[in-house]
């Protein structure tokens, strides 16, 4: 895969997350672990603890080639299908892995069977994450990875995916963004010179956010891109929207 174009992506996993019954967590986490590396979060998916909607999913996001951290349903309970859906969607057998067993039965002695030895089944061919909490491992195969629903045990498990996996993948000048507020004009009177900017600096992206509360009255405008391409970038438009006549005020620099 393209360091370039290699997307991150979460699977969040639990019938608890769709009824409310449990908050996530990950996402947030997942953001500010990433950032520290100069990295980005693409997407996100919620989706219950169903075999069928757990494979599909994986089938999808298999075919992207992204970077995934999915959370969830790796335990040894009936409704924990995350392993067996992995290697469907994978197209692996699933067997007993021998240094995941070797674990489980060093940290559980006899109470690891006849369940908890159940977290050694795995997809053949997976490589094993280390679990600091409890020892018993999450697992990796290609560019997914299968972490606990635990923040105290995944979020180690993750630090140790990226800085063991992907430092190839880090960046020291990651994306800034600049922002402005654009007033007393309607969010369509723009959209000729948005295109014409997105044109000229194909390497920064725009965003573009209508106050809801201020109709036609104020533009939360975004530049986003490299310090340098922004800064180019901000040139152009600060000096479009003067020949323009249109109000406007810089707010932040976020990195």
């Amino acid at each position: 895969m393209n360091v370039a174009t290699q997307k991150v992506g979460l699977i969040l996993i639990g019938d608890e997350l769709l009824n409310g019954a449990r908050q996530d967590k990950h996402m947030a986490k997942a953001i500010e672990l990433l950032k520290a590396r100069g990295m980005s979060l693409n997407w996100v998916r919620v989706i219950g603890d169903t075999k069928i909607e757990i494979v599909s999913t994986l089938r999808q996001t298999i075919a992207t080639g992204d970077l995934v951290f999915s959370f969830g349903g790796i335990g040894a309970t009936p409704d924990d299908v995350t392993r067996e859906s992995a290697a469907t969607a994978f197209e692996f057998e699933l067997t007993r892995h021998p240094e995941a067993q070797a674990i489980i039965e060093g940290q559980f002695g006899e109470k690891a069977y006849p369940n908890r030895i159940l977290m050694s089944d795995l997809p053949e061919g997976a490589l094993l994450i280390p679990n600091t909490i409890n020892k018993v491992p999450g697992f990796k195969i290609h560019d997914h990875h299968f972490v606990p629903g635990f923040p105290n045990m995944s979020w180690p498990m993750i630090e140790w995916v990226l800085d063991t996996h992907y430092p190839h993948l880090f960046n020291d000048k990651p994306n800034v963004e600049w922002r402005w507020d654009i007033l007393g004009v309607a969010e369509s009177s723009l959209l000729d010179m948005m295109n014409e900017l997105l044109v000229i600096f194909p390497e920064v992206t725009l965003s573009s956010l209508p106050s809801t509360e201020r109709r036609g009255d104020l533009i939360d405008f975004g530049l986003k891109g490299q310090q340098q391409d922004v800064a180019n970038a901000t040139k152009w438009l600060e000096d479009k929207l003067d020949k323009m006549q249109i109000a406007y005020s810089f707010r932040e620099k976020r990195s």
